[in-house]
């Protein structure tokens, strides 16, 4: 019943070519200003975190860092979340998971929960489709699992990755982590099978069958207790 003031700004540290917010995540921003000055776009730490004061009354509970990475200015997730947790709200992050363990450890104990996108699970994908590293998001999801909230993301695209085989495999190793380090089964972790539709430059295919992603999550629910299919 609560409710979270969710922001972001511009760029990524991937290149999905299936982006469904491309218009902000593979800008600069340049377009958006219309003649104005970039200092004249910019919201402060402080003054984002007297929004998400004022909107209390309205069930607002803290903020959430989402539209676009918020892990490439992380810098000010961690400023913001600390001013966040002196007034007594919450910080969320949805994030692709690209970044070294030095930069989540400094978000660590200041991020109360992350949405973290595991977007396959074979290297391949990521590296010839998405331009990133598989092994990085996994070293970030098993460190963060250990420190807040995580809920896992898997965007099914069809002929990319929606065979049982690389779901079977995504589950094994999510129900492998070890969570809070308390040595708790990651098969507790949530995990959302969520539906393609065309966008950006992948346009070339239909939207996943429902049907399919039902089906892959039973699949993950072989290992995982908490598997939820979305956007169906």
């Amino acid at each position: 019943g609560s409710r979270i003031l969710s922001v972001g700004s511009y760029g990524c540290s991937l290149n999905c070519p299936f982006c469904q917010n491309w218009e902000i995540s593979m800008s600069d921003g340049q377009e958006f200003r219309h003649g104005r000055r970039a200092e004249d776009n910019y919201v402060s730490p402080e003054a984002l975190a007297d929004m998400a004061e004022h909107l209390r009354p309205q069930r607002n509970i803290g903020v959430a860092f989402t539209y676009n990475e918020p892990l490439i200015s992380y810098e000010y997730v961690r400023d913001t979340s600390k001013i966040l947790h002196e007034r007594g709200l919450k910080s969320v992050m949805v994030t692709n998971g690209t970044a070294d363990i030095s930069v989540l450890n400094e978000l660590l104990g200041l991020v109360d929960a992350m949405n973290i996108d595991l977007k396959g699970f074979t290297s391949g994908f990521y590296q010839k489709v998405l331009k990133g590293d598989l092994e990085m998001v996994k070293r970030f999801i098993t460190v963060a699992v250990t420190g807040c909230h995580v809920e896992l993301t898997t965007l099914i695209i069809p002929g990319e990755n929606d065979s049982d085989e690389e779901i079977r495999e995504l589950a094994r190793w999510v129900a492998s982590l070890k969570v809070n380090g308390s040595g708790t089964s990651g098969s507790e972790i949530p995990l959302h099978i969520t539906r393609f539709f065309p966008a950006f430059m992948m346009t070339d295919r239909m939207a996943t069958d429902v049907a399919s992603v039902y089906h892959l999550a039973a699949v993950a629910g072989e290992y995982l207790k908490f598997v939820y299919p979305g956007n169906c």
